[in-house]
């Protein structure tokens, strides 16, 4: 098996584990608004495994970059076209400043789940709720990112001088 074969298959293993631990733990707090949850969660799980934790921690920053924005946003007036333009330009800036470019996509996704809510919802409830699940799905995505690159030890392909050597 091949190096990105091995991490197409780790990539399946890890957002599925995301995928049933947000579901898991939903059912059991009877938590029923989980797409924001498990959304934070994939998008912090990186498909190669060299740079995994470093990039889930970078995710995780601008996750709460992107949160923070967007509930600052919420403060100067309700979303409209104009006010999620300046909360996505304003993110976009912040991941430049802190040198958190290759993680800008995930902070504009933040920005944008905590400004939209739905018709008739209480804003701040609904700004409170998904940023509480966006950081939920941050923890969990490192958690499961810790968890597989400190258990799941990719196996090196071994030269052939060396397979003949340990037979």
């Amino acid at each position: 098996m091949t190096e990105r074969t091995a991490n197409m298959f780790g990539y399946i293993i890890k957002c599925m584990a995301g995928a049933l631990t947000v579901f898991a733990i939903s059912s059991l707090i009877d938590y029923q608004n989980l797409s924001w949850c498990l959304i934070s969660t994939l998008l912090v799980l990186s498909p190669d495994g060299k740079d995994a934790v470093t990039l889930a921690l970078s995710r995780i920053k601008a996750n709460s970059i992107g949160a923070g924005i967007g509930l600052l946003c919420l403060l100067a007036g309700p979303s409209t076209m104009w006010t999620i333009c300046m909360g996505l330009a304003l993110t976009i800036i912040s991941c430049y400043l802190l040198k958190l470019e290759a993680s800008a996509r995930t902070a504009m996704a933040a920005t944008v789940i905590i400004m939209l809510h739905q018709q008739g919802a209480h804003l701040w409830n609904t700004a409170t709720d998904r940023i509480i699940a966006v950081l939920a799905g941050c923890v969990l995505g490192l958690l499961i990112t810790f968890i597989f690159h400190t258990l799941y030890k990719p196996h090196k392909n071994v030269p052939a001088e060396q397979k003949e050597e340990t037979v």
